[in-house]
Formats: structure tokens, sequence, C-alpha cells
């Protein structure tokens, strides 16, 4: 059956994303071990502040699109939904979170444990945790809900004691009149 559904998206143009399958830190140390030595030589070349900021503009490309994908493969792109989701970047210890407000327009959490900044830091790349990791998250809910908007203060990718998650739906999504 996936290799019927490969093979068609292949012929479409498209090959299925399934990195996630060998779970997001894994996948996010393959990535950083081929792309950090790949942008420390492009930006040599061309620009160390060029480079990133090429990388910045595509990661947060594919963030987006996704994030659309992810909705389409749930079915659904609610709160609850995306909460779901967080099995994917919690897989194998990746993050430890506390839950700290959760109805229907508003999920919060804090990470209080992140090995995707342990592994950028072990790999001696960790000003590149940013860009290759936490710069997904905006895009990522972007493409899964428009209607839902992330405020995040702080991370420990930058020094921080924990990251701060604040996932909100937009008021109009959530049926209250707007503002004027």
């Amino acid at each position: 059956m996936q290799e019927q559904e490969a093979a068609k998206n292949l012929a479409q143009g498209a090959l299925a994303d399934t990195g996630n399958a060998i779970g997001v830190l894994r996948r996010r140390e393959i990535e950083a071990r081929i792309v950090g030595p790949l942008l420390e030589a492009l930006g040599a070349e061309f620009g160390r502040e060029a480079v990133l900021e090429v990388a910045r503009t595509t990661i947060v490309r594919i963030a987006r699109e996704q994030g659309a994908q992810l909705a389409a493969q749930v079915g659904r792109n609610d709160l609850g939904a995306f909460e779901q989701t967080l099995e994917a970047w919690t897989q194998d210890d990746a993050l430890r979170i506390e839950v700290v407000e959760r109805d229907a327009q508003r999920f919060g959490f804090n990470v209080t444990r992140c090995r995707y900044a342990e592994l950028y830091r072990a790999l001696g790349m960790p000003e590149l945790g940013a860009v290759l990791s936490c710069n997904r998250d905006y895009a990522l809910i972007e493409g899964f809900n428009p209607a839902v908007e992330l405020t995040r203060t702080q991370t420990i990718m930058q020094g921080a004691s924990h990251c701060d998650f604040r996932y909100r739906l937009a008021e109009a999504a959530a049926g209250e009149p707007e503002k004027p």
C-alpha cells in the first residue's frame, strides 16, 4: 500500500515525506550533520548572513508546507488535533513538556528539556539550532491552521530555562466579534 502511494506521488512529481518515521530528533541530527557543514562552506564562499537568510526562508517555507500536510493527515486542524501531533516531536524523549493550559481556544505548554538543543550543542553548532529547528515552529502552526497564533518569548536553544509555547485560536476564528 505504501509502495503504491509512493509510486503515485513520485509519478505526480511529489514524494511523500516519511522522514518522521525515524523520529524527529534523529531526523534533525541527520539533517544537521549534512546541512551544518554545507551552510558553513557556503557561508565562507558567499557570506554567512546571506546564506543563513536563504536557509531560514527555505526552512520556513518547508515547515509551512509540512504543517498543512500534517493537518491533512490528521483530518482536522483544531488545537486538540495539533496537540496529538506533538507525539512526533516528543518521541524518544526528545522534548519534555508540561501543559499549562488546554481548551478549545488555547493550548500552552513549557518545554523543560530539549534534546534538540542538546544535539546542536553536542555537534558544535548551537547557533544553527535556532535556524534548523526553532525557526520552524511559527510556520508549522501557520500551515497547520492559519487562524492559530503562536507566542513564544524564550527558548532553551537561546539559553533560557524553558521554552514557553502558547497557541491561541484567533478571535475571529473562534466566533468572537472582531474588534474595531
